[in-house]
């Protein structure tokens, strides 16, 4: 029976054919949307979520195969990615979708050391180690895609500690890969998606960003928007283009995915505010670098 799914209006096609994916965090919301249009596109999709019972169904679902756990953890990294390349010979896709929410509340001021070292395993230890574990496999097929999740969050604008920096950590592990990996062959790029997940939802949710537009961090615009988001469908076709060939030139690149908006941010760049030559002159006084930057 061909794959469909009542919520999408995505036409099946080939344009993935062939094609072997990994979707990590793939049980539910983002990740299992992607899943689900890899797979309407003809890709043949291994999905994986920390519970047994959801990634089977994950796997129904995509008519794909599941693999229960958290890549976190190094050897269970290894054996998804093994999995796919024993099922279908080969991984070309790799979408880092995994994730957690920060406490309620949390802040530098008491989140603890186990949580922040908890954010970080799920969301940048997760992306490090299966994009460690994927890469050597794309390199000798001299061909692969990788897209590691963002956010919005890594700005600082959110609140937090850990999940802002696990995002931040997430996007210079992107362009250190999409440079890395780019004479073999191999993309990466960064999605920052905007949708309503259990993520952004519930009273929790809508207090915390009621809060920080109080304080100012998040402006009537930003925050009507966090509390309006689309659902997954409308963030999932941006990952579905960025890893197929109509991408190929595409890499080292951040993307915002907002239901219907979709955006970049820029690369950062140098800005020139002062320069002595240290050959021939002394290094600044404290007064000279107040002058430079606050003056």
């Amino acid at each position: 029976m061909p794959w469909s799914s009542p919520r999408r209006s995505t036409p099946i096609s080939d344009l993935l054919a062939g094609r072997a994916a990994v979707v990590v965090g793939g049980t539910r919301g983002i990740g299992l949307a992607v899943a689900e249009l890899l797979a309407s596109q003809g890709a043949s999709v291994v999905v994986n979520g920390r519970h047994r019972e959801a990634t089977d169904d994950a796997a129904q679902r995509v008519s794909g195969l599941g693999v229960a756990g958290s890549p976190a953890d190094p050897d269970v990294a290894d054996g998804l990615i093994d999995a796919c390349v024993a099922a279908y010979g080969r991984i070309d896709i790799l979408v880092n979708c995994a994730g957690t929410p920060e406490p309620t509340g949390s802040s530098i001021l008491n989140v603890t050391s186990a949580q922040f070292r908890d954010l970080l395993d799920a969301h940048l230890l997760t992306a490090f180690e299966t994009c460690r574990a994927a890469a050597p496999q794309m390199v000798r097929q001299g061909s692969g895609a990788i897209v590691n999740t963002s956010s919005f969050a890594f700005l600082g604008d959110y609140g937090g500690t850990g999940y802002p920096a696990g995002k931040g950590g997430v996007n210079s592990l992107t362009l250190a890969l999409a440079a890395e990996l780019k004479e073999h062959g191999v993309r990466a790029n960064a999605v920052c998606p905007g949708a309503r997940t259990r993520l952004s939802e519930g009273s929790d949710y809508e207090q915390h960003i009621a809060e920080l537009n109080r304080r100012g961090l998040l402006d009537d615009v930003s925050a009507q928007g966090a509390l309006d988001a689309a659902p997954p469908e409308y963030v999932a076709p941006t990952y579905g283009y960025l890893v197929s060939d109509l991408a190929e030139h595409i890499t080292g690149r951040i993307f915002i995915a907002a239901g219907g908006f979709v955006g970049e941010f820029a690369r950062p760049e140098t800005g020139f505010i002062g320069y002595r030559d240290h050959k021939d002159t002394p290094p600044y006084a404290i007064e000279d670098v107040h002058a430079l930057i606050g003056g």
